[in-house]
């Protein structure tokens, strides 16, 4: 294993309203332990409960480099935004306010990158923190994978608790879609912009290395499938943007085909109308000249 302490991680936790959570995620922070240079950056999405207490207490207890922002409009992809555009290191890692990060985390996040410098992005492990909480929203995988450039980025295989971005390749795309996240109008912020760094021409990889605990909550069969719902309204809308880029229409058009040909029609169902809205606001966006194109000629959101 080769580390390379001249390369800055910036780690990145985006909350809102779940101060008790942030405060559990904020503890494991000072097990972290890295030959890297890192600093940790919160971004508190407009919370309106204890969240800002919550960071203070943190911050005048911890010692190492932290920096405390403040998004007020709604979206995790907003949030993310405003959190790697403070960044200043040369990856920027993600991990979510209900997750406890392995204390090597950073380490293996840096070996991964380090091993190849066409790597634009990549996701590791994600376990069930709690054996009592559902295991859902997990990523167990003990393979690596590799995407290449152009792939058909599939959901669920790399997640935002635990992904990672190189800097310039999030700026070569022009950063997350505030359309998307936790918040906005659909899920799937995170597999929307590996799709375009993928497009981009980037490299990406699921590498199990880097490892997050996932301390979710969720125990009722009721609030998981309130969650995938929501998912699967993502993943339309994610699809449907794939589709408005020529180089990835094709892989797209056909991986999509045989999902829904084998899901659920309930599934299909939610992921078609969302679909159909994401295509209707990229209409209307484009007429009224408040859409424009990232450099992979992606139409979206104006941040």
């Amino acid at each position: 294993m080769s580390y390379q302490p001249a390369v800055k991680v910036s780690l990145i936790i985006c909350t809102r309203n779940r101060a008790s959570q942030l405060a559990a995620c904020l503890k494991t922070m000072t097990r972290l332990r890295s030959l890297s240079p890192w600093e940790l950056i919160i971004v508190d999405n407009g919370s309106t409960d204890d969240t800002t207490a919550a960071i203070q207490r943190f911050r005048e207890s911890y010692s190492g480099d932290v920096t405390a922002l403040v998004e007020p409009l709604p979206g995790l992809g907003r949030a993310r935004n405003r959190g790697w555009r403070a960044a200043q290191g040369e990856i920027v890692a993600f991990t979510d306010d209900d997750c406890y990060p392995d204390p090597h985390f950073l380490d293996q996040v840096v070996v991964g990158f380090g091993e190849d410098k066409r790597l634009g992005f990549m996701g590791g492990r994600i376990l069930l923190h709690d054996p009592t909480d559902l295991p859902i929203t997990l990523q167990e995988g003990e393979q690596r994978e590799e995407l290449p450039p152009g792939s058909f980025i599939r959901t669920g295989l790399i997640q935002g608790a635990n992904f990672a971005l190189r800097k310039a390749a999030v700026e070569a795309v022009g950063g997350f879609d505030d359309l998307f996240g936790a918040g906005a109008l659909f899920a799937c912020e995170d597999v929307d912009i590996l799709a375009r760094i993928s497009a981009a021409g980037w490299l990406g990889a699921y590498d199990p290395r880097p490892l997050v605990y996932h301390h979710h909550g969720r125990k009722t069969e009721a609030e998981a499938s309130r969650l995938m719902r929501g998912y699967d309204r993502g993943r339309g809308a994610y699809y449907a943007k794939c589709l408005l880029n020529p180089s990835l229409r094709k892989v797209y058009l056909r991986n999509w085909y045989w999902r829904v040909r084998k899901q659920s029609l309930g599934r299909s169902s939610r992921e078609l109308v969302a679909a159909a809205e994401y295509f209707a606001r990229a209409v209307a966006h484009r007429f009224t000249s408040r859409w424009r194109r990232d450099p992979a000629g992606w139409p979206h959101g104006q941040a």
